[in-house]
């Protein structure tokens, strides 16, 4: 995207994936903390919803070099700030449901992270294949979108949960 639509050169690229793994590092450690204040659930539903909108924007930024990556850098630290509070979400409901199963949730929930990352390269490529890379970001975006309605949902069913095992 960054060479074909945008125009940056592969050495620009280099330091623009470089800014990005900067953002991620960041995005992770804040991604943690957030959740920590709010709670995992509010905590994904604000970070999915300033995913979703920067997907939606770096679509839009794309022809427009500066404005690409200034994206590009923000997006790095939404998209993987959602990891600690999707950790701590999974440990919260494994302790919750089957306190002698933390360490396999767990280790299921980063199995789905990679299982997600499957998906979502065949997905995208699907997308780009059929609706043109310009598409990708859009089509991102409204799967995204659609994670907070889940996130929410997840949040709401929980909640008889907790209050079965407290009584």
């Amino acid at each position: 995207m960054l060479t074909d639509v945008t125009g940056l050169s592969a050495g620009a690229v280099s330091l623009v994936i470089l800014l990005y793994g900067a953002s991620v590092a960041v995005g992770n450690n804040l991604g943690g903390r957030l959740a920590d204040r709010m709670g995992p659930v509010p905590a994904l539903t604000l970070i999915f919803a300033g995913l979703a909108v920067l997907l939606a924007a770096f679509g839009l930024a794309l022809p427009h070099p500066v404005a690409a990556v200034a994206v590009v850098a923000l997006w790095g630290g939404f998209a993987f700030a959602n990891v600690p509070p999707l950790q701590a979400y999974v440990v919260q409901i494994a302790r919750q449901v089957s306190p002698d199963a933390v360490d396999v949730a767990s280790g299921l929930n980063i199995g789905a992270f990679n299982l997600g990352i499957a998906l979502g390269a065949a997905v995208g490529g699907v997308v780009v294949d059929d609706m043109g890379l310009i598409a990708a970001p859009f089509v991102g975006a409204l799967v995204v979108a659609a994670s907070i309605g889940l996130i929410r949902l997840s949040g709401r069913l929980g909640e008889p949960t907790k209050a079965a095992i407290a009584a």
